[in-house]
């Protein structure tokens, strides 16, 4: 469609008001479509990540209220994991991080020694699997009964359930939104025929056939759902990497 052609258009089909309030309509549609979209594709990413971080990771908890023996009983544990070619590697928690972890509900634990803090060891496994953490919680339980192994994924389980509700809420939200951006140009398209019965039939007794005339009507919606489709997709994504930036700089500080 060339600038004369649409300038006929609209010189024809004169309803300025009409062709700002659907093209705003669009911008407003096309801006909440493409926002749904980036929200569905970062929970995506995000839920990947979270899974490839947690998949076959184990914390190891030594608990011992002697903190002689709960050193030794560390000690053991730790050449115990090092030796099976089941676990990838072992690091125990540091004792001041895990103070600092703790003094927001408990205050400075670190220096009482009536509070026994137990150590934390976090495990990776070479791949994950009942069987290896089967074999990883023998290992242990062998060397110190009163030890407890975690599954980390098995206590995030509800995060990872709800990152996939939010994907599938967006999943649902981009087919609503598609269906009442197409309902909407449907709404537009029989408005504008209602709105120009005269005009159609003034071009009919000039000699203009019916696909003459829907072609006609079809330039015009087009060029005003392209531009306000374009409107909104810049928009959002101007309102995305905005809000990138403020995430970024959040996490930075």
């Amino acid at each position: 469609m060339n600038v004369m052609t649409a300038r006929a258009d609209r010189r024809i089909l004169d309803e300025r008001s009409g062709a700002r309030a659907m093209t705003a309509i669009m911008a407003i549609m096309l801006f909440l479509t493409v926002l749904a979209v980036a929200l569905g594709l970062g929970t995506v990413n995000a839920a990947t990540a979270l899974d490839r971080q947690l998949a076959g990771r184990l914390t190891v908890q030594v608990i011992d209220a002697d903190a002689a023996r709960r050193v030794r009983e560390t000690a053991e544990v730790m050449r115990t994991l090092d030796a099976m070619p089941v676990v990838a590697r072992a690091r125990e928690v540091d004792s001041a991080h895990l103070n600092a972890l703790l003094e927001p509900w408990l205050g400075d634990v670190g220096t009482d020694a009536d509070i026994p803090i137990p150590t934390l060891i976090d495990v990776d496994l070479v791949s994950p699997g009942q069987d290896a953490f089967q074999h990883v919680v023998d290992g242990v339980r062998a060397v110190t009964p009163g030890a407890r192994v975690d599954n980390q994924a098995r206590w995030l389980a509800p995060v990872a359930a709800f990152m996939r509700t939010l994907i599938a809420g967006a999943g649902v939200l981009v087919l609503l939104m598609v269906g009442a951006t197409v309902a909407v140009v449907l709404l537009a398209a029989r408005s504008g025929l209602e709105a120009h019965r005269d005009t159609i039939a003034v071009l009919h007794m000039l000699g203009s056939t019916d696909v003459q005339v829907a072609r006609l009507f079809q330039r015009r919606i087009a060029f005003d759902t392209l531009l306000g489709g374009a409107v909104g997709t810049i928009l959002a994504m101007a309102a995305i990497f905005i809000l990138r930036g403020i995430a970024k700089r959040g996490s930075e500080a």
